[in-house]
């Protein structure tokens, strides 16, 4: 695996019900920071999405905001980034987050969350990409969604070799160490970026 140096992060645009999910978004911006690694995140300046972009930037690191132009005219777009990218729909937004990071980590969040979740842990099944993809399970948030996972797998829905291409650990710095050993399983390349 060459060396991270920017990591996508997929969150809440709310904080959630408990304090534990803030106090993790900001332990991964603190790994972040401690590791030299820019964040790629969604751009908004709300929930989870603010809290870690904020954290980042008060510990002196680098924060990469993408926003749909039609969030950025909702007044949630984040004003203190470093960099900013406005897109013209949340497909170019998503695939310009691909483009940008070198792995990817859900913090909780809500059906947003999950669906980028989902897209990109796809892409590298197909091919597309061979970048780490992992959950960070807070307080317990996805263990219902990893044993569903479970039960897909061993429904034979979902391939082994494919479900391992999702990472899922409870601390930031566990994740993280992961992610700097992973080595990318061969998988057949199924479609170009062109194509989807």
């Amino acid at each position: 695996m060459s060396a991270i140096t920017s990591l996508c992060v997929y969150c809440g645009s709310s904080s959630g019900r408990l304090p534990v999910y803030t106090e993790a978004a900001l332990q991964l911006a603190a790994s972040l920071v401690s590791r030299n690694i820019r964040l790629v995140y969604g751009g908004a300046s709300i929930g989870l999405m603010g809290s870690v972009a904020d954290e980042v930037l008060r510990l002196g690191g680098t924060v990469v905001g993408v926003i749909p132009k039609a969030l950025a005219h909702k007044e949630v777009i984040h004003a203190n980034l470093t960099e900013l990218h406005i897109t013209q729909s949340m497909h170019e937004r998503k695939l310009k987050m691909a483009q940008l990071a070198d792995a990817f980590i859900a913090l909780p969040g809500g059906i947003g969350t999950l669906e980028e979740l989902f897209e990109i842990w796809t892409w590298a099944q197909l091919g597309m990409h061979s970048k780490p993809c992992g959950l960070l399970n807070v307080a317990g948030y996805y263990d219902g969604l990893n044993t569903f996972l479970e039960h897909v797998m061993a429904e034979q829905f979902v391939k082994a070799q494919h479900h391992a291409l999702l990472m899922v650990e409870e601390h930031a710095d566990v994740l993280l160490e992961r992610f700097m050993r992973y080595q990318p399983p061969a998988v057949r390349r199924w479609v170009d970026e062109a194509e989807i």
